[in-house]
């Protein structure tokens, strides 16, 4: 299996591996992404994923005349060696154990240690560089301990790393989402130096859910664009909340008030605000949690949700329709990624771009 593509690969041409792929938007910005030498560019050469539905998704979108290249497995009990060479790996190791909305066990969950085998890809095929993606509550998992651990495991393993948090509305994504993603290039190529791309060029792009939603209109026909059914309580509440405002901080009646204990997640039941970025779209969560429309009583639908996440129109998601939410909440924003692929791109290509500093420390 490893002989796939050796003796035709170009030289400024990166072949990339994927562990934990999701449906597609870390890869769906690496083969988008272009700059002005046209001869660098990165090109899918195999994903794995645990989840069926999130495979089928990835093949039918990004390689499906290779689907052999996709491989659906737990991660655990994928023979790694075996894997065609690659130039580059992208891995957003799940965040379940490090998010901040959920228990935060970091290395003592199940999904925490995961990150390893992004570590042994790494010494196994020795790419020229990768990129990692996590959410980011990671910084503080374990009391900080578990980012240090993984930031010294990955430097190790003979990178040079660029760890930032990158707020993706700053990049013109129509949505509030903050994520760690952690950029190295393989310490024995000392001609290139990764930088955080710049927000400003892309300062003055509308990144307005209204925007979003609405330019150019959703076609009839679009696929993942099927409205969840509201019962006529979640209406007559969502009739109270104004953009903006969720279910406790709307003045409601009584009857429509959610009687709560504890925590109150703000996204209950919240209403997008037309005039800002969206709010993060998350894979799953009970009833309130869906995303609301600023004007309509009603849930967003996926196609909606996954142009918040900047999915082209054309994207497909195979699925039940639960299965399609919980794959578009798992992504990577296709523009944001594109964007930060581009600027290794760019680092590789001696190409100048605007960048800024980096917003954590690399030291451990």
């Amino acid at each position: 299996m490893k002989k796939k593509n050796q003796g035709t690969k170009q030289p400024n041409t990166f072949r990339l591996g994927e562990l934990f792929c999701g449906p597609g938007g870390l890869a769906y910005g690496a083969v988008t992404a272009s700059i002005e030498d046209k001869s660098f560019k990165i090109i899918h050469e195999w994903a794995t994923d645990y989840d069926k539905d999130t495979c089928n998704t990835y093949i039918h979108n990004i390689c499906p005349k290779d689907p052999n290249s996709v491989f659906h497995e737990d991660i655990r009990k994928l023979n790694l060696k075996k894997l065609p060479e690659i130039d580059a790996l992208a891995f957003g190791f799940p965040c379940n154990d490090y998010s901040v909305v959920g228990e935060q066990k970091g290395m003592t969950g199940i999904y925490g240690p995961l990150y390893s085998y992004g570590v042994q890809v790494l010494k196994l095929y020795r790419p020229k560089w990768f990129l990692a993606e996590n959410v980011g509550g990671l910084r503080n998992a374990n009391e900080g301990k578990a980012f240090a651990k993984i930031m010294e495991e990955l430097k190790n393993a003979g990178y040079v790393i660029t760890p930032h948090l990158y707020k993706f509305e700053q990049y013109g994504v129509p949505q509030a989402r903050h994520r760690l993603i952690i950029v190295g290039i393989r310490s024995d190529i000392k001609d290139v130096v990764y930088q955080v791309p710049s927000p400003e060029p892309y300062a003055k792009l509308d990144n307005t859910c209204r925007h979003a939603l609405e330019v150019p209109v959703i076609a009839p026909d679009a696929p993942n664009n099927e409205r969840t059914k509201q019962s006529d309580t979640v209406i007559a509440r969502l009739k109270y909340i104004k953009p903006g405002q969720n279910a406790f901080t709307a003045n409601l009646p009584p009857n429509l008030r959610l009687h709560v204990t504890g925590a109150r997640i703000s996204q209950i039941y919240k209403r997008l605000d037309p005039d800002k970025p969206a709010y993060t779209v998350t894979g799953s969560g009970g009833g309130g949690t869906h995303i609301y429309h600023w004007k309509e009583p009603r849930a967003l639908t996926n196609r909606e949700r996954a142009r918040l996440q900047t999915f082209p129109d054309t994207y497909e998601f195979l699925g039940s329709k639960e299965s399609v939410r919980k794959q578009i909440g798992m992504a990577v924003p296709c523009r944001g990624a594109r964007i930060i692929f581009e600027a290794i791109l760019r680092s590789f290509a001696k190409i100048p771009y605007k960048s800024i500093k980096a917003n954590i420390r690399e030291e451990v």
